[in-house]
């Protein structure tokens, strides 16, 4: 493109500079045809050119005066039926409506920045006509002005009209922390060397400009502009429509805006008036409140009364270890750092130590010791730090009657009333639940028969460093005999073991019939990975009933981790992790367990709890029964990434790009990454969106990840992962985190988040899932035949309700797709944008409405007042088909209280609470 990029856009009369100088744009057509033509605005900004053209100079022009919208995607017919749609950038195309007939000119920018700019300006000129220069001038930032002015006075404690150049540098570092000195300094001298200025002090003047050029953000800007009507500042209203419409906040009302305002409005003009400058919506956009993290997770707030097996449960393997599993030293802070982040289950391998006195390592390797009493020490003082529910000690105890005398003597002095020592009733079918069992620690370990009545017994012993140590050794084949070795156990040790007896897994059928509840089996990895590929319907029934711990493979000497995700999706509780060994997959145990106020539990998915669901965790497509979701993920900007750990070669040089990877069931897995932008760590713009498919949103997370593109290898920057149902909808930053998990400083990736259950656009043959699937082809839901007549009998009922409810979900969700596409919109819309986008064309030539809404109905109607125009007889058709059939449906379920506020903007009008996206969900 034509635009020099280096030049900063941030305020209107950049992006009408840039359309006077003009851009190169390709022209799309209906057929596959696309032009590359020249286009710009005359100089008196009245019409917009484009060259070379076949028509006579006047045809190839189109006065401002006539443009009826500016729209932002590919949203019209000619996008749309377009053969080149799928490789169009819906982030580079826009359209001008125009004239009587609502024509439209199609345009693809060669960047998204291009696209914003030419959006912004004509938007602009809409608005103010011939009056665009004066208002220009008269409005050039006041409130920022006021604001900086009476920072930079504050500093001028002489009234010198001057400070000093580091007084500046640090005075810019305040309001921007992410900025690095050298930088700000660098501006300034620039700045005095363009002007030819000696001495090095900064005037106001100075001062504003070097902000302007370092802390406005043109994403944002772009942003603030097509909600402020075109004004320099959002007032009460238009933050409304904002918090509403995009950030998807209920029960919005002034006051909201005013709590906004006042809280992020850096100008006192601003706050008095009840304006929001853009500083101040950067900083909104930029605080807690805008994080991707939905604050509701950050407490618990899922059901904690349902038996112990129905959650995953946050686990560590061999806490004591803090590096490799062989050599490795041990070391108490294991067990601290494990407790703190939120783990509910560790492991104790204890030996007998010298001096009587037991100690935990890995047996039959070389780690170091360190003593049992301290470890249970560390455990009482920390059990409890994270969270109140159960905490699980895994012993594997390899000591002598003498030895395991001073353990049980410890336990006992040490952690007293936490053990829970209550023997489960014979007849209970499930645990006790997670409340049931608050500040209570479960020991899991060996027991003796009920009817052992001497002081101790003998068990089989379990021994999974064993294992390893067969493995490392050369003649292993020799040591590994058949028969079970055979150690003594203390009673009163194993009176403490209730709830968590280790037992010998032998096959599900055994299972099924005779395990009791309160019984645990440990799963090496490799054998539980053989279950889940040949019994996966069976492990998931097997784990409603039955707590199942899995381990990592022996193989695994360096501490590495396993894919957690492949024994949750198989209904595992208990994953044990190496919490030492950083990376992907301890990225995702600490990503999982955030989504319950990192209580170390998370409740499983009832397609996992319910006795009559059936459910096999590799399935390769959409979730009978679980309504699909659409994420739509739009990578807007980055700011402030670091250079990676350990990369010297070039230099302070940043070239970073993101993957975003969806992690869950084995259809869900995908990732995509955006191009590199080079030579930008500090604020580099991607502008790209993606769409991902989630079948079983329950068990997806998304990981964002960034990276530097280096010949040698790419390095990694930062990553944040996230449960898909903590995510929040609208415009988010998201705050990075390094390989160990520490928050980077002011390292903040700005993205748009929006879920729907439809895709739109395209020929409606390509679109996928969202097809306007003709009754053949779609999925009905289906019963299993279980062969019991009288079972089978009573649910044949319920298959035609079924049909109908679907067929219902699908026309609603279909009708939906084409209102979104009438109003100009992307399947990312939700109904309250529609509504917005519509506004505008609701009035006739004399200010005259067309159509009225009629809030009577429990539904709103659409009627007509007079002739309308071809368009919006479309648009009623539509919004006629999405209300029947919401009709259909018992509304009672939503909050109806339309709030009467047709005199603001037909947008906030459909209060948050119908859903129409969610309705798929409750049928």
């Amino acid at each position: 493109s034509s635009m020099p990029t280096e030049k900063k856009i941030s305020r209107v009369s950049d992006c009408i500079n840039a359309m006077v100088d003009g851009s190169e744009l390709k022209k799309v057509r209906s057929n596959s045809r696309v032009y590359h033509r020249y286009f710009l605005l005359d100089a008196d900004m009245q019409s917009l050119r484009w060259e070379p053209t076949k028509k006579e100079s006047e045809k190839a022009k189109i006065d401002v005066k006539s443009i009826k919208e500016v729209r932002t995607g590919k949203n019209t017919d000619t996008f749309r039926t377009n053969g080149t749609y799928d490789q169009i950038s819906e982030d580079c195309a826009f359209s001008i409506i125009f004239g009587e007939n609502y024509e439209s000119l199609d345009l693809v920018a060669n960047t998204a920045d291009v696209a914003n700019i030419w959006v912004t300006g004509l938007r602009y000129l809409i608005s103010y006509g011939k009056h665009t220069l004066n208002m220009i001038e008269s409005s050039q930032n006041n409130l920022r002005s006021s604001w900086l002015s009476d920072l930079f006075d504050e500093d001028d404690v002489n009234h010198n009209k001057q400070i000093a150049i580091y007084a500046a540098v640090q005075l810019i570092k305040k309001l921007n922390p992410g900025l690095k000195n050298v930088k700000i300094e660098l501006k300034f001298k620039e700045l005095h060397k363009a002007q030819d200025k000696s001495g090095s002090d900064v005037t106001k003047e100075e001062f504003a400009e070097v902000f302007h050029d370092l802390c406005t953000r043109p994403e944002i800007y772009f942003l603030f502009v097509q909600f402020s009507s075109n004004k320099e500042f959002l007032d009460t209203k238009d933050l409304m429509i904002f918090l509403e419409a995009e950030q998807g906040m209920a029960q919005v009302s002034e006051d909201t805006s005013l709590n906004v305002i006042h809280k992020y409005e850096p100008s006192k003009e601003g706050r008095l008036k009840g304006w929001l400058s853009l500083d101040g919506f950067s900083n909104y956009l930029m605080s807690a409140e805008c994080h991707i993290f939905d604050p509701e997770h950050k407490s618990v707030c899922q059901d904690m009364n349902q038996p112990l097996s129905h959650y995953y449960i946050n686990a560590s393997h061999n806490t004591y270890l803090i590096e490799d599993q062989f050599r490795g030293p041990s070391d108490v802070t294991g067990y601290i750092r494990a407790l703190k982040m939120g783990c509910r289950c560790v492991e104790l391998d204890v030996w007998d130590g010298s001096d009587n006195e037991p100690v935990i390592y890995t047996g039959h390797t070389m780690t170091s010791q360190i003593v049992f009493r301290s470890v249970i020490d560390v455990i009482n003082k920390y059990a409890f730090v994270a969270s109140e529910f159960p905490l699980i000690l895994c012993l594997e105890n390899h000591c002598s009657v003498k030895q395991q005398k001073v353990m049980f003597q410890h336990l006992k002095k040490i952690l007293g009333d936490r053990i829970h020592v209550d023997s489960p009733k014979l007849e209970d079918c499930y645990l006790p639940s997670p409340s049931e069992l608050k500040g209570k620690i479960l020991l899991k370990g060996k027991k003796l028969d009920t009817n052992c009545t001497a002081s101790e017994g003998e068990v089989t012993d379990e021994d999974e460093g064993a294992e390893m140590s067969q493995r490392m050794s050369i003649e292993s084949t020799e040591q590994q005999t058949n028969a079970p070795k055979k150690i003594p156990l203390l009673k009163d040790l194993s009176d403490l073991v209730t709830l968590c007896k280790s037992v010998e897994f032998k096959d599900f059928p055994t299972s099924f019939q005779k395990q009791k509840p309160w019984e645990l089996c440990s799963f090496n990895e490799v054998f539980a990975t053989r279950c889940a590929c040949d019994f996966p319907g069976d492990f998931v029934n097997y784990n409603k009933k039955f707590l199942a711990r899995v381990y990592p493979s022996p193989m695994r000497i360096d501490s590495s981790n396993m894919n957690p995700q492949d024994f949750w999706k198989c209904g595992c509780q208990i994953v044990a992790m190496n919490y030492q060994t950083p990376g992907l997959m301890m990225d995702l145990n600490i990503g999982w367990f955030r989504q319950n106020g990192n209580s170390g539990y998370v409740l499983r998915p009832a397609i996992m709890r319910e006795q009559v669901s059936y459910f096999s965790a590799n399935t390769k497509d959409s979730v009978p029964g679980v309504s699909p979701q659409l994420l739509h993920i739009k990578i807007i900007s980055g700011q402030n990434f670091p250079k990676p750990k350990g990369s010297g070669a070039k230099g302070d040089v940043v070239d970073p790009y993101v993957y975003v990877e969806i992690h869950g069931i084995p259809a869900d897995c995908a990732e995509q990454r955006t191009k590199t932008v080079h030579q930008n760590g500090d604020n580099p713009l991607f502008d790209e969106s993606f769409e991902f498919q989630i079948n079983l949103p329950e068990l997806a997370m998304v990981r964002f990840v960034v990276l530097d593109d280096d010949y040698i290898g790419d390095e990694f920057i930062g990553q944040y992962t996230i449960p898909f149902e903590c995510l929040q909808p609208g415009f988010r930053h998201i705050p990075l985190q390094s390989l160990t998990g520490e928050l980077l400083p002011h390292t903040l990736l700005f993205v748009h988040v929006a879920i729907t259950n439809r895709r739109g656009g395209g020929k409606p043959h390509k679109r996928g899932l969202s097809v306007r699937k003709g009754k053949k082809s779609r999925e009905y839901a289906s019963m299993r035949v279980l062969q019991i007549k009288a079972v089978d009998e009573v649910f044949k009922t319920a298959l035609l309700p079924l049909r109908e409810a679907t067929d219902l979900r699908e026309n609603m969700q279909n009708a939906i797709v084409s209102f979104k596409e009438l109003c100009g919109l992307s399947a990312v819309a939700n109904l309250k944008q529609c509504i917005l986008a519509l506004s505008p064309r609701l009035t006739g030539p004399d200010n005259i409405p067309l159509l009225v809404f009629n809030l009577s109905d429990p539904y709103p109607n659409l009627e007509l007042q007079g002739l309308l125009p071809e368009v919006l007889k479309k648009v009623v058709i539509s919004y006629d088909m999405v209300s029947n059939g919401q009709k259909k449906q018992p509304i009672t379920s939503y909050n109806m209280d339309m709030p009467k506020l047709l005199g603001n903007r037909v947008g906030t009008l459909l209060s948050n609470t119908i859903n129409v996206e969610k309705l798929s969900c409750s049928l």
